[in-house]
């Protein structure tokens, strides 16, 4: 019974510091940086009705073990509940923290995007994560997620060959640094008035009870 006791009371400190991150307090400076302009310039194509009132933006790294962990759980539930019922829309920017790989697998994504691919593309990658710096991500592997989507290789990789968005890549994780992102996932939830900051895949509980503050 005190292992339960004990067990509960861990599960409920995660959720309050999830919660206390959600919800503290914006500082003059921030309200400059994180304008709704430039949060969404330059991101993914928008997942929902680009007209919803709030947003949720993710930031994260294809070899992220916590990005891939939110993929494939919270975000569905967030996708049911919210985002196909026009009430919310999500948008994701790459910030690749686990070297050339992550930066590559985001190239990819973009190439994809060339052929209206993004999301297909996107959710592949996560479906066959193969873990941190594991070498998983390869232009072979990168190929065959390509062939399964319906990508046409030779404009895929005649994107990758050049490196068309690797600038792209590298001016989001920069300016995803000045905003003062340091983790992977790391989501700015907002709508015309107010901005919640959740660092890490925190629990389902803490994504509804921003949603519902906004």
């Amino acid at each position: 019974m005190k292992k339960i006791y004990l067990f509960s009371i861990t599960i409920c400190i995660g959720i309050l510091a999830g919660v206390f991150l959600a919800f503290s307090p914006q500082s003059e400076n921030d309200s400059k940086l994180f304008t709704k302009s430039k949060l969404i310039q330059n991101g993914s194509p928008i997942i929902g009705d680009p007209s919803a009132q709030i947003t949720i933006l993710e930031w994260g790294d294809y070899q992220c073990t916590f990005c891939h962990n939110f993929h494939q759980s919270t975000l569905n539930t967030l996708k049911h509940e919210f985002i196909e019922k026009g009430k919310v829309k999500l948008i994701f920017k790459d910030f690749p923290l686990n070297g050339p790989d992550s930066v590559l697998a985001a190239e990819a994504t973009h190439c994809a995007q060339d052929q209206e691919k993004y999301w297909q593309y996107h959710d592949e990658l996560y479906k066959n994560w193969g873990g941190e710096n594991t070498g998983w991500v390869t232009r072979d592997s990168l190929d065959t997620f390509a062939k399964t989507v319906g990508i046409d290789l030779v404009q895929f990789n005649t994107c990758l060959d050049v490196h068309k968005y690797k600038e792209r890549v590298n001016q989001m994780h920069d300016s995803g640094t000045e905003l003062g992102i340091d983790a992977t996932p790391y989501f700015l939830i907002f709508n015309n008035e107010k901005i919640i900051k959740i660092r890490g895949n925190q629990p389902l509980e803490v994504f509804l009870k921003s949603i519902d503050e906004l």
